[in-house]
């Protein structure tokens, strides 16, 4: 288990609703076989509670055969109108089943600091 995932998992009865639009539409639209996302805002000169910056991790099928940046296409694609209403950054990485067991699904995904902005609570 990765250590997003352990996140992801901890904090599920937790997540608001931009959160359950991501996971819902992305499984709808790639039917992963595994998904995980984390809200990062917290660490974003964001206000508090706020679904802006996020961090996903799709395994599915629907990758084979296609590029890093076709999927991530993809991912954006199922997601692009929450662009509209606030999301502001999305990390992903993209797999596919094989890929994910070949790297031995501890896979540990960092976001770039926060430019914007200091953080003030």
């Amino acid at each position: 288990m990765s250590k997003m995932s352990k996140i992801s998992q901890e904090n599920t009865s937790k997540q608001g609703p931009v959160e359950t639009q991501i996971r819902d539409r992305l499984g709808i639209a790639l039917q992963p076989t595994h998904l995980e996302v984390e809200n990062e805002s917290h660490s974003h000169s964001v206000p508090r509670g706020s679904e802006t910056h996020f961090r996903v991790l799709v395994v599915s099928e629907k990758f084979i055969g296609i590029n890093r940046v076709q999927r991530q296409r993809l991912v954006n694609e199922a997601v692009k109108d929450l662009f509209d209403s606030g999301l502001h950054a999305l990390a992903q990485r993209a797999y596919t089943s094989d890929e994910w067991t070949e790297l031995g699904s501890e896979i540990e995904i960092t976001s770039p600091p926060c430019m914007g902005g200091s953080k003030k609570l």
